[in-house]
């Protein structure tokens, strides 16, 4: 993943060590939690395998960290998806973490550098319905919902589960950004 360590006012998104494994199974072993995550809960052996795989060139998540603690709250999601300059994003914040904006703020940063570092096309988000929390975070971050997917994946007890596309284009967030910086330039 080409993502160097970034930082927002109260965030810092880093590679993850493999030290980390205890603060990725405080809060990945909560099956709850993880529900819409890939995989589900994880085990201790999860949970250093995840960190190990995510400290090298080939991670596909970064640890979010609360300054000036260095501990993993959490990780986001960030790498190529199917389509040529297209990401997918996606996130999981431990529970006490919930509420303060951290997903949005992660999310913001990592936008960013895909589109202005990166030179990213897209960036895609997906949840399912019952996850509205993570709509939120997508709406809040100016992604617009282009599908709704029925009965798309599978479940482990025989059900199927719908899931919610967004998506986000590099004019969309050029646009986003210079309304915001410059709030008298915004279309009206």
């Amino acid at each position: 993943m080409p993502i160097v360590p970034l930082e927002t006012p109260r965030l810092r998104l880093r590679r993850f060590r493999p030290g980390d494994w205890p603060a990725v199974h405080a809060y990945a072993a909560d099956a709850d939690l993880m529900r819409y995550m890939g995989g589900g809960a994880l085990d201790e052996a999860g949970a250093r395998a995840f960190a190990a795989t995510n400290a090298g060139d080939e991670a596909e998540a970064v640890a979010v960290t609360v300054k000036p603690d260095d501990r993993p709250i959490g990780h986001m999601l960030f790498h190529p998806w199917y389509a040529p300059r297209t990401y997918e994003i996606g996130w999981v914040l431990d529970r006490p973490s919930h509420g303060r904006g951290y997903a949005t703020e992660a999310a913001a940063a990592l936008l960013r550098h895909g589109f202005e570092t990166l030179s990213l096309h897209r960036v895609i988000a997906t949840c399912q319905p019952e996850n509205p929390a993570s709509a939120r975070v997508m709406e809040k971050l100016g992604m617009r919902r282009e599908g709704w997917f029925r009965q798309c994946i599978a479940r482990d007890d025989g059900t199927w589960w719908d899931e919610w596309f967004y998506a986000l284009l590099a004019e969309e967030w050029f646009a986003r950004e210079r309304d915001r910086t410059n709030p008298g330039t915004a279309a009206m």
